[in-house]
């Protein structure tokens, strides 16, 4: 067994109610091996720190007793996932300028970032597997954080897709 340190982001069905009034129930079901914050109005994060088999596991286990606490509450965003040069150079213990050196001597090869602005915004699974595969960092990336990253960018590009309208999913489809 792992332990897998990840935040669930979401909206809360009833933005009138004050949040606290889920906190028993999602201790209830469950939720005890979480830290919660409740200091956006009708929105809930859980900072879980779940011992599992696998990174999959420990967050499908954590949604679901979430919605069993709050069945209407709406998932926005797991973490972690996106990432900026600077959080993975402090991630790593090295100087973004290191990590920002990689990626422009590596340019066919690293990853693109999601987000090319300031700052430019990657998928962590995307970096961490390619500082792991290409760059030899093995002894640097945590195993258990990048398969968290990986099952992180898989719930939001899922949950963000679901956003799409169905006849322009299809319209997508063909020209990808």
């Amino acid at each position: 067994m792992s332990e897998y340190n990840f935040i669930l982001n979401f909206n809360l069905p009833d933005t009138k109610v004050n949040p606290d009034n889920y906190l028993e129930s999602l201790a209830t079901e469950g939720c005890d091996d979480a830290l919660i914050g409740i200091g956006k109005k009708g929105k809930i994060a859980l900072n879980f720190i779940r011992e599992s088999s696998s990174a999959r596991k420990a967050v499908y286990s954590a949604i679901q007793d979430v919605k069993r606490a709050i069945p209407q509450a709406v998932l926005t965003e797991v973490s972690p996932d996106y990432i900026s040069l600077t959080e993975v150079a402090k991630l790593l213990g090295c100087t973004r300028q290191n990590i920002r050196n990689l990626l422009i001597k590596s340019e066919e090869k690293c990853p693109r970032p999601i987000y090319s602005g300031t700052p430019s915004i990657w998928h962590l699974s995307d970096i961490l597997n390619w500082l792991y595969e290409e760059k030899k960092y093995r002894n640097r990336i945590d195993p258990t954080l990048l398969e968290l990253s990986k099952v992180s960018k898989d719930f939001n590009i899922v949950r963000q897709w679901e956003t799409v309208d169905s006849e322009e999913k299809e319209k997508i489809q063909l020209l990808l």
